[in-house]
């Protein structure tokens, strides 16, 4: 009679671990910080550029378009790496289940409204208002 409870290593590795989310959670954060590999440093270079000109041209250099859509697409790589990133650190070190859903939901309340007040002061901004 075989044993059914034998589990081999290559079982358990299947298994993705207690959470059953590693595989994907460390993926959306790889490419996650691929996208702010090449989004901070036009951020920084473009911003110390519009910064030279004064503030109207900084004004206008945040309401082209362009930069507009850059402005937004970098806050939301930011943030969202923050909350991964954060997620992470409370998964790892809060061992209270309640405290941990409790932190977990405010930290992606609280990078959500980051993102939200950068993209409504972008687009006041690009819009004019």
């Amino acid at each position: 009679m075989a044993n059914s409870k034998f589990v081999t290593p290559t079982k358990i590795t299947r298994g993705l671990g207690a959470s059953k989310t590693g595989t994907s959670a460390h993926i959306r954060q790889r490419v996650s910080a691929l996208a702010l590999i090449v989004l901070v440093p036009w951020f920084l270079f473009s911003v110390m550029k519009a910064a030279l000109g004064g503030y109207s041209d900084a004004l206008a250099w945040a309401g082209s378009p362009l930069n507009a859509t850059l402005l937004i697409l970098t806050a939301g790589a930011a943030f969202y790496h923050m909350r991964l990133g954060m997620q992470v650190v409370i998964e790892d070190y809060i061992g209270k289940p309640g405290t941990r859903a409790a932190l977990q939901i405010l930290n992606t309340f609280f990078a959500a409204a980051l993102f939200v007040v950068v993209a409504m002061a972008v687009l006041r901004i690009w819009t004019g208002g």
